[in-house]
């Protein structure tokens, strides 16, 4: 297996668009002895107060939003396209119904300050909360944005410093 090497996440050179939009990632948070990953296709990386930052959106209901509630860090891991279907499983399957690490075969591992990431990951960014807020409808200025909520079940957009980056 090849090893990571640490980047500054200022010399991350893919383009954001494709590794969240079209790659996908997995968000994982929790321990080593008690974390769950879910795919996810909306976010992004920037710059805010004067940080690297990463910004996620989950919905509450899904089960990773309980370990990203309870837990301060947690990882998006970006993988080569052979993964695809992991990541097709890990975001159409709940880790309260099925352990998605025996079901996948990918291998977790923990960084330094406690984060689970998974070894067949390309690139890893980890990051510690620094702010949350609920979505609200009332606030969309393009009243179609709406159609993305059919159940009125908005998600919670977190703001995570980027606290270390990893590439193969």
């Amino acid at each position: 297996m090849e090893e990571f090497k640490s980047i500054k996440p200022e010399d991350i050179r893919e383009n954001v668009f494709k590794l969240i939009g079209t790659d996908w990632m997995l968000i994982t948070s929790g321990t080593i002895d008690s974390f769950n990953t879910m795919t996810a296709s909306w976010g992004g990386l920037g710059v805010l107060w004067h940080k690297n930052v990463c910004y996620i959106f989950v919905r509450p209901q899904r089960y990773t939003y309980e370990f990203l509630q309870e837990h301060m860090n947690f990882t998006l891991c970006f993988f080569s396209d052979k993964y695809k279907n992991v990541l097709n499983f890990c975001g159409t399957k709940s880790g309260r119904e099925v352990n998605k690490i025996e079901k996948t075969g990918i291998s977790p591992r923990e960084t330094e300050s406690g984060s689970v990431y998974f070894d067949e990951a390309r690139l890893v960014i980890e990051c510690r909360k620094i702010y949350y807020q609920d979505i609200d409808h009332r606030n969309f200025l393009d009243a179609r944005i709406d159609e993305n909520y059919p159940g009125g079940d908005y998600h919670r957009m977190y703001i995570g410093e980027i606290i270390s980056a990893m590439e193969k």
